[in-house]
């Protein structure tokens, strides 16, 4: 028996106020959670285990995920998103999902709309990411347990669906393309974010700038890895408003990266900025690595749009005045879609 739209919003709902209890490490709430204590804890398990299995999903950005979707997840966020969207006379189709890996839960925001629309996901989780999701569509299924006919795991070679959503790097986009070209698709690459400074910021926007660089420790595409700068522009104060994020160089993963680079473009007589947890290098490429922050003075932001707007396929957002505000870069709204293209409308349509 297929499950109402109520339905469906009832159980996400209830998974977001587990992600607000999970991320923000409270106590068991209670069986008005929905969850036995045995069970709660089993969750928070998970969540401790995390980093055994993926060294960058650390209990503290995966916690972050969590608290961001308990606000997503929120019933009147969900229904003013749905209200965009008709979705009365819905013919279920299979969506075949190919999840990235690169930050906790990346994947959810597609397998989201899948099912609230009330289409089948077949989903084919990154090794990276394997236990999260599972997670939550466990806690749904649980709740809901007509949703089980809308959920599939995908083991090996895709197959039996309508429609695909890949998520990949410009590498195996080429490869997504070549297979799955005959089918309706969205297929998504690499994407970076940018900054773009004016100069009038300030010290709280700048340290606010740090999460949009360092939440996550810049894996994912909405954080920004260049910054804009007017012509002038004191670095310094970038430098000095970034310091609170230092503990960042406790992680190894993260400080392997900062040694690496570090020693490559010394040994390249590269021009190098450092502060001991982060390397800022003058460079025009939109794509700097791990650790490391690119900057390049403007000295005409029309001009520096318009440069911008011709890279719009590499770009996922822009942060600063009139753009992405400052700190809220990892903080997506639902219709905040990857790549800019309407998942809902693609399913509906």
């Amino acid at each position: 028996m297929q499950t109402t739209l109520q339905q469906r919003i009832n159980a996400f709902v209830q998974l977001g106020q587990v992600f607000h209890a999970l991320g923000n490490n409270l106590p068991w709430p209670g069986f008005d959670c929905g969850l036995t204590e045995e069970e709660y804890q089993s969750a928070q398990e998970v969540i401790l285990t995390q980093p055994s299995y993926n060294g960058w999903f650390t209990v503290d950005n995966t916690r972050m995920a969590l608290r961001n979707w308990s606000i997503s997840l929120q019933e009147d966020n969900l229904n003013n998103w749905l209200s965009h969207y008709s979705l009365d006379h819905v013919k279920p189709q299979t969506t075949a999902i190919i999840c990235a890996g690169n930050i906790p839960m990346v994947g959810f925001h597609d397998i989201l709309c899948v099912l609230i629309s009330g289409n089948k996901a077949l989903i084919k989780l990154s090794s990276d990411d394997a236990r999260l999701i599972p997670l939550a569509l466990y806690l749904l299924m649980k709740w809901e347990p007509a949703m089980k006919e809308q959920i599939q795991w995908a083991e090996g070679k895709l197959e039996n669906f309508d429609r695909i959503i890949a998520t990949g790097s410009d590498n195996t986009s080429r490869y997504f393309h070549a297979y799955f070209d005959k089918y309706p698709n969205i297929i998504r690459q690499s994407r970076t974010s940018v900054a773009i400074l004016d100069g009038t910021e300030s010290e709280e926007e700048l340290n606010a700038l740090g999460h949009d660089i360092f939440d996550y420790f810049g894996l994912g595409c909405r954080n920004v890895c260049k910054v804009y700068l007017p012509e002038g522009y004191d670095l310094n104060r970038i430098i000095a408003a970034l310091l609170p994020f230092q503990e960042v160089s406790k992680h190894n993963k993260y400080a392997n990266n900062y040694d690496y680079n570090k020693a490559v473009w010394l040994l390249n007589q590269e021009d190098l900025l450092e502060n001991g947890f982060m390397l800022f290098k003058q460079d025009k490429s939109l794509v700097a690595p791990t650790a490391s922050l690119f900057y390049e003075f403007y000295t005409d932001q029309k001009q520096l749009l318009e440069m911008l707007n011709s890279q719009e396929q590499h770009i996922q957002c822009i942060v600063g005045h009139g753009h992405i505000p400052y700190g809220q870069a990892q903080c997506p709204g639902l219709r905040d879609y990857a790549d800019n293209v309407d998942v809902m409308s693609f399913l509906l349509s």
